[in-house]
């Protein structure tokens, strides 16, 4: 199998795929909090009352065949298998440790994801690439009516859906943008910008949301309150935030090219020239240098690199996906190196 394929295989459809504003928005995401009536939180569920969870939501996956649902056990998976659905944002963090009586529901496309007994009984999400915040909720709506028809949910009719979180009762949706802001950072305008997100009444945080540290420039924008607000206001007004800061985004990079070209062009290339020596490579090193790369191709500088390959680096120098590439589990200085081949052989082949 050459590496092109190996790669297709192992990519998520939101990451190979396109869509709307992709040159900055990686990915859109809605995600829907759900519990079943009568039943304890997962935190304060005992193991019959999480075993039974389960079963009911493998008996939905079971009886519904038109959305292509495939339920996965986590506890019969191997942690590398469980970190790869980390790093393609399909579970949390927190989903992936202590996995009894946990599972997972993935499309086979992986555009559909639902984590089974994670802070909630269910936890919706559907991703997809680019600005579309819109298919993404018509999807996850979906599947939230299928689940809603054959499961009765925790709801409140003063309040809505009840959640183990105060902050997702309500409508128990979280909507996301995940964006790229190499040129924000730059010109230090992040430390700005954040602030002002929020008092929008928007979170900004790192690449895997909630306590998580933004590595290669890459944020999420998300909605930080679920009550009082209908889907379509939370989704429209996160799409509003979202826009104003991809326009920033834009005219912070023309600002780059107009203030000094050549030194910008130069930045890249010097990220492009490390990427495509190096022997050795830590993911945090790896991930910068491909944000810089990302933004010379966007602009035009680099002219070398196919302007989809950026995007698929920034995944699969993860530790779990290159292990999963290269086919063993790896201490991480093996994986420096297998990282720093990866890059080299990728971007070769794209040249």
């Amino acid at each position: 199998m050459s590496l092109q394929d190996a790669v297709n295989r192992i990519l998520s459809q939101w990451m190979k795929g396109t869509g709307p504003e992709d040159d900055i928005v990686i990915g859109s995401r809605i995600r829907l909090a759900r519990n079943i009536s009568k039943i304890p939180f997962p935190a304060a569920a005992n193991d019959q009352q999480a075993a039974h969870v389960n079963e009911l939501v493998r008996s939905v996956v079971d009886s519904t065949k038109d959305l292509n649902l495939n339920y996965l056990s986590l506890i019969d998976m191997p942690k590398l298998e469980r970190d790869l659905l980390v790093e393609k944002h399909l579970i949390s963090p927190q989903q992936a440790r202590d996995v009894k009586h946990k599972a997972v529901v993935l499309s086979g496309d992986e555009l559909v994801s639902i984590m089974v007994n994670e802070e909630d009984h269910l936890r919706i999400q559907s991703i997809y690439p680019g600005f579309q915040l819109q298919s993404a909720w018509e999807q996850c709506d979906q599947v939230d009516d299928v689940f809603g028809e054959k499961l009765e949910y925790a709801f409140s009719t003063d309040l809505g859906y009840l959640t183990a979180c105060p902050t997702n009762v309500g409508t128990g949706m979280r909507a996301s943008v995940m964006l790229h802001l190499p040129a924000l950072v730059m010109t230090k305008q992040m430390s700005r910008l954040v602030p002002a997100v929020n008092k929008l009444g928007m979170a900004v945080r790192g690449l895997y949301g909630e306590g998580t540290e933004s590595v290669g420039d890459i944020y999420q924008i998300s909605n930080q309150l679920t009550l009082g607000h209908s889907e379509k206001e939370i989704i429209q007004h996160l799409a509003t935030v979202a826009k104003q800061v991809i326009d920033q985004e834009r005219e912070a990079r023309e600002q780059l090219l107009q203030l000094g070209r050549a030194q910008l062009e130069d930045r890249c290339y010097r990220a492009f020239g490390v990427l495509t020596q190096a022997r050795l490579i830590s993911s945090q090193e790896a991930m910068q240098l491909v944000s810089l790369v990302w933004l010379g191709v966007d602009l035009g500088l680099i002219k070398e690199v196919n302007v989809r390959i950026p995007k698929s680096l920034v995944v699969l120098i993860r530790p779990a996906h290159l292990q999963k590439l290269i086919g063993r589990n790896m201490d991480a200085g093996e994986r420096d190196v297998y990282r720093a081949s990866l890059i080299r052989e990728y971007l070769q082949i794209h040249h």
